[in-house]
């Protein structure tokens, strides 16, 4: 049904507007419980990013509905920016349980063309569970580099291919086909962990590690923080 909804055009508009949001509503409650622990981790060094100024201005590609605001330090100036509108609900629920955070604006945005946020204007650029499925993944990482002020930083936790030899790495192309088209363009298998390196970040650190996702092709993550 999903692939004849497709054909028809009517499934995207559907799957943007009302399906996505709701299933990626009920996976992040599970994915954050199991990776909380990594953002925690993760998150735990934004401070030492502040601008001049004192303040920490962060911007967040991809916001959705807010999951990593609990991990932002008090007193963070946030830009959100997601490419989908309709994550107010989630948003707004989020926001209002982290009253901690200065909220700045919500930016209707891709991951490639952030040309709403001007150069070296944020000290922090998150992102997380995004990168899977911008249309590019090198022209979101310059995009960053120029957004970013020298001396901040990238944040990223995405999830990976498994390994080549791997059954799940079967499994993850199998499944393609379908799950881009539930998961709004979600690629299963890139290997992003070689676009962060080949970009022109000064210092980047990654770590390979493993998020079961119950009934999901996915295991496999990359997290991690690149300094322009």
């Amino acid at each position: 049904p999903i692939y004849l909804l497709s054909f028809l055009g009517i499934w995207e508009p559907f799957c943007r507007k009302v399906f996505f949001p709701f299933l990626l509503d009920k996976i992040c409650v599970v994915h954050d419980k199991k990776s909380k622990k990594y953002k925690q981790e993760l998150f735990r060094n934004l401070p030492d990013f502040r601008g001049p100024s004192g303040a920490l201005r962060l911007l967040e590609i991809g916001t959705g509905s807010g999951s990593n605001f609990q991990f932002y330090p008090p007193g963070c100036k946030v830009t959100c920016t997601d490419i989908n509108p309709n994550f107010q609900e989630g948003l707004a629920r989020n926001m209002k349980k982290n009253q901690h955070l200065q909220y700045e604006e919500f930016l209707v945005a891709a991951g490639e063309d952030l040309g709403q946020v001007p150069s070296g204007s944020v000290d922090v650029v998150v992102c997380t569970l995004v990168l899977c499925s911008v249309h590019s993944v090198s022209s979101t990482l310059r995009e960053v580099l120029r957004v970013l002020r020298p001396g901040g930083a990238f944040y990223f936790l995405e999830h990976v291919a498994a390994e080549h030899s791997s059954w799940r790495y079967f499994w993850q192309q199998v499944c393609y086909p379908t799950w881009k088209l539930v998961f709004a363009g979600c690629c299963l298998t890139r290997e992003l962990w070689k676009n962060l390196e080949e970009a022109k970040f000064s210092e980047l650190k990654i770590q390979h590690i493993s998020i079961m996702m119950p009934w999901m092709p996915i295991k496999q993550h990359i997290v991690g923080y690149g300094v322009k």
